[in-house]
């Protein structure tokens, strides 16, 4: 017979049993509540990533967002060469021990003809603002220095340009010599912008620590559109207009992503100059 004190302990036991079960119950609800706010909140976010790196939170294509609807929308389709193969010919690689001495006749005018794979550009060169770098331009062509080189750099974002001039492609080639900066307060570089058309040399200079002046070699670039650059680079010539609707139309092809080596981004036309001719007149 169950005595009255073992009466009270069984019914403390079962009190005790179904507070544990209903602890129990409770932190289970719990658990299955935060998981399904974690997965509500991971959603979210996720979709948030996927709508940022598509573009479409981005300020410069609020306008394009309504047709940005899935964050795995396809690249865009490259563009088709616009360009002609390379004519046949092989480049050179010499190279000087210095600068070739200035004999060209600053009063005259002198053009330069670029033969591309792409149409002529045509240039007008500015022998009086820049001698040195005309001279040396002469003496280049005249040597078949830019004959069948590529033009191995195209930008299309902050500044617009074509480089051109290395023998070797990569952006580190040159002649062996170096020329004098020229012309840094041309009246055309207004606001530190080098306008359209305008065709200047490359150099090595480091604003950052004043390093690289006169360091100009063979490479030059084509300003295609209006760019801000400091007035570093000797602007030494124009491009005429028939040679900007050649520019335009390599700029519309678009560039190649950055090369991991020399982090060139390459235009995505065959650019080659065939044959460059300067001509006095």
């Amino acid at each position: 017979m169950v005595t009255q004190e073992q009466r009270k302990r069984q019914l403390a036991r079962e009190k005790f049993l179904r507070q544990q079960q209903r602890r129990t119950a409770a932190r289970r609800k719990a658990r299955m509540r935060n998981s399904v706010i974690a997965s509500v909140l991971g959603v979210i976010l996720v979709g948030s990533l996927a709508l940022y790196t598509s573009g479409v939170l981005k300020d410069d294509d609020k306008a394009n967002a309504s047709s940005q609807t899935t964050p795995s929308a396809s690249p865009p389709s490259k563009a088709p060469d616009p360009c002609e193969k390379p004519a046949a010919g092989k480049v050179k690689t010499a190279t000087w021990k210095k600068e070739p001495a200035v004999t060209i006749d600053k009063s005259a005018k002198y053009t330069m003809k670029l033969a591309t794979t792409c149409g002529d550009i045509d240039l007008a060169l500015n022998a009086s603002a820049a001698p040195h770098t005309v001279n040396s331009f002469d003496f280049l062509a005249g040597k078949g220095y830019f004959d069948h080189t590529k033009c191995h750099r195209l930008t299309t974002e902050g500044i617009y340009v074509l480089q051109c001039g290395d023998p070797t492609g990569s952006g580190s080639g040159g002649p062996g010599y170096t020329i004098p900066d020229e012309n840094l307060k041309d009246k055309s570089l207004k606001g530190n912008i080098y306008p359209a058309g305008t065709v200047a040399m490359a150099n090595q200079y480091n604003a950052q620590t004043g390093q690289g002046k006169n360091s100009g070699g063979s490479q030059f670039f084509l300003v295609y559109q209006d760019s801000q650059l400091p007035p570093n680079y000797t602007p030494f010539g124009t491009v005429s207009a028939s040679g900007m609707k050649v520019l335009k139309k390599i700029a519309a092809a678009g560039a190649q992503p950055a090369d991991p080596t020399t982090q060139n981004t390459a235009p995505n036309a065959t650019v080659v100059i065939n044959k460059a001719t300067v001509t006095k007149s």
